[in-house]
C-alpha cells in the first residue's frame, strides 16, 4: 500500500523589536543570564503588562506580506501550562481572535508550483530558556528571553513532502527578513519550527493521526525529521499498529525522534481572555500605512533583477534568496557596471566561503567597494583570474582591500613579454616529450605546457600572453 504524507508547520519567529512584548526590557541577544528581565516578564504578583505597539505593527506587516486578512478586532488570551521557564505558569497569547488569518505562500518544490495555505498568524510572548548542564545535578533558568515578542505562523496541512516543508521554510524566512520583522537566525533561536506529521493511504480523504515534533533548529533537521517520522508511522501501520497522538523530541545527532508526552488539546491549556490587557481595535488607515511601507518582496526583486540587470532567472533567484545578498549585489553594481560578473563572483566564491566559514552574509568583512576593486584589477590585467581567487580568500578572512594584498604578497600579473619568453623557453626545454606530442597533433600537450608555465610563475603569468608566446615558440 502506498501512503501519502501530510504535513503542517507551526513556525515561531522572534520579532526584531528593541523591547519585549509587554514590558520595556531589552531584547538584545547574548546578554548575561537574567539581566534583561523585570517584575512584568518574570510574572511577579501585582504587575500589569502594557502592549508593545511595534510588535503588533510587525505582526500586521508579516500578515500582509503573506496575503492574510487583518482582523479589525483582536484580543489577548492566557494559555495556561506549567513549565519551569514560564514563571507565571501561563503565556500571554491569542486563541480565537488572532491578528492575521487565511493567507498563503506560493512555493516551487519538486519542480511543481504549489500554494500553501496559512491558517493564522498570532502574536504572543516567548518563554525563558532552560540550561541543562550534564555535569551538574540541576537545571538553570535564564529569563532574558521571557516576554520577547513572537509571531506564530500556522500553516494548513497542505505540505506533502519534506522537500516542500524545507522550501516553504526557506521562502518564509526570506520574506520575514525582507520585511525586517525578524532576523530569523535559527542558531540563536529567533526562528523555530514545530512539525505536525501524519500519513494516510493514497486516495483517502480523512487525515491520519498526527504527531508533533519539536527541537528542530535547522532546515536540515526539519527535512530529516519529517522523513524519519513518516517512515516510522508507515512501519507501525503496516504492522497493524496505531499511531499515538503525541509530542515527540527530535534528536538530530541520533537521527530519530523520542516520545515526550501525549499531545495536548486546546482545552488542556484552559484558554481564557487576558484580564490585564484590553482588546485591540485595528484601524484600516493604519493597516494601509503599514502595507505601503512594505519593501520590495523577493519575487518582485527577482523579476526586477532580470529586467533591469539582464541576469538569467537562475542568477536572480539565487541572489534574492537573502536580503543581505541582494543588497550586496545592488551596492556592487552601483560602482561596477557589469552585473553578470558580480553575480558570478557572489554565486561562486562568495557563497562558497560563506558556507565553508559558516557565517552570516551580514558578517562578511568584504565590502562591495572592495569586491568592485578586485574585479577592476582583473579587468586591467593587474592580476589574473586565478590569483584573484587567492586574493579574495584573504579579503574574506581579513577584510583588507585587494590592492594592499596584491602589493604585499607580490601577486601582480606578469605581462612582460620578454620575461615570459625566457620562462616559456625553459619550460619547453624541460618538457621535450610534451613538445613532441604537440607537434604530433596531441592538443592536451599544449594544456600541459600552459600549466607548467603557470606553475613556474606561481599563477602570476598573463594566461592569454602565455598561450600566444607558447604557440610562437612551438611553431619555430
Amino acid at each position: 500500500m502506498k501512503y501519502e504524507v501530510v504535513i503542517g508547520l507551526e513556525v515561531h519567529a522572534e520579532l526584531s523589536t528593541k523591547s519585549k512584548a509587554f514590558c520595556s526590557c531589552s531584547t538584545t541577544f547574548g546578554a548575561d543570564p537574567n539581566t534583561q528581565c523585570c517584575p512584568v516578564c518574570i510574572g511577579m504578583p501585582g504587575v500589569l503588562p502594557i502592549m508593545n505597539k511595534k510588535a503588533l505593527e510587525y505582526t500586521i506587516r508579516a500578515g500582509l506580506a503573506l496575503n492574510c486578512s487583518i482582523a479589525k478586532h483582536t484580543k489577548w488570551d492566557r494559555k495556561n501550562y506549567f513549565y519551569p521557564d514560564l514563571p507565571r505558569a501561563c503565556q500571554i497569547s491569542q486563541y480565537d481572535m488572532p491578528v492575521c488569518q487565511k493567507g498563503y505562500l506560493d512555493i516551487v518544490a519538486d519542480e511543481k508550483a504549489k500554494r500553501i495555505g496559512i491558517n493564522r498568524i498570532h502574536l504572543e510572548e516567548d518563554a525563558g530558556k532552560l540550561l541543562h548542564d550534564p555535569y551538574m545535578d540541576h537545571t538553570l533558568v535564564d529569563l532574558n528571553r521571557s516576554g520577547v515578542p513572537l509571531i506564530e505562523i500556522v500553516t494548513e496541512p497542505d505540505l506533502r513532502s519534506a522537500e516542500e516543508a524545507k522550501v516553504f521554510l526557506e521562502n518564509l524566512r526570506t520574506i520575514l527578513q525582507y520585511i525586517d520583522v525578524s532576523d530569523c537566525k535559527m542558531q540563536e533561536g529567533s526562528l523555530r519550527c514545530d512539525v505536525n506529521v501524519s500519513v494516510r493511504p493514497e486516495g483517502q480523504e480523512e487525515f491520519g493521526e498526527r504527531t508533533e515534533m519539536k527541537n528542530l533548529n535547522s532546515f536540515r533537521a526539519v527535512y530529516r525529521a519529517i522523513e524519519y517520522e513518516a517512515s516510522r508511522q508507515i512501519s507501525i501501520l503496516e504492522e497493524g499498529g496505531n499511531i499515538l497522538r503525541e509530542t515527540r523530541r527530535w534528536d538530530d545527532g541520533l537521527g530519530r525522534s523520542f516520545a515526550m508526552r501525549t499531545k495536548e488539546q486546546a482545552q488542556d491549556y484552559r484558554y481564557f481572555p487576558e484580564p490585564d490587557l484590553p482588546p485591540v481595535e485595528i484601524d484600516d488607515e493604519w493597516v494601509e500605512m503599514i502595507r505601503k511601507d512594505i519593501p520590495e518582496l523577493p519575487a518582485q526583486k527577482q523579476k526586477r533583477f532580470v529586467e533591469e540587470f539582464g541576469l538569467p532567472e537562475y542568477d536572480a533567484e539565487i541572489l534574492t534568496t537573502s536580503i543581505d545578498l541582494a543588497r550586496f549585489f545592488e551596492k556592487c553594481v552601483e560602482i561596477y557596471q557589469n552585473p553578470k560578473t558580480v553575480s558570478n563572483w557572489l554565486m561562486g566564491d562568495f557563497l562558497r566561503l560563506v558556507n565553508e566559514r559558516n557565517i552570516e552574509i551580514s558578517d562578511v568583512p568584504v565590502s562591495p567597494e572592495n569586491l568592485a576593486s578586485l574585479l577592476r584589477l582583473i579587468d586591467s590585467n593587474v592580476i589574473s583570474g586565478s590569483i584573484a581567487k587567492t586574493v579574495f580568500e584573504d579579503m574574506f578572512d581579513t577584510g583588507r582591500d585587494p590592492e594592499t594584498i596584491v602589493e604585499q604578497k607580490g601577486l601582480k600579473q606578469i605581462s612582460d613579454k620578454d620575461e615570459l619568453v625566457q620562462i616559456i623557453r625553459k619550460v619547453i626545454e624541460d618538457n621535450p616529450k610534451s613538445v613532441e606530442d604537440y607537434k604530433k597533433g596531441k592538443k592536451k600537450a599544449m594544456g600541459f605546457l600552459v600549466g607548467q608555465t603557470m606553475k613556474a610563475t606561481k599563477g602570476r603569468a598573463n594566461p592569454q600572453l602565455v598561450n600566444t608566446i607558447l604557440l610562437e615558440e612551438l611553431d619555430k
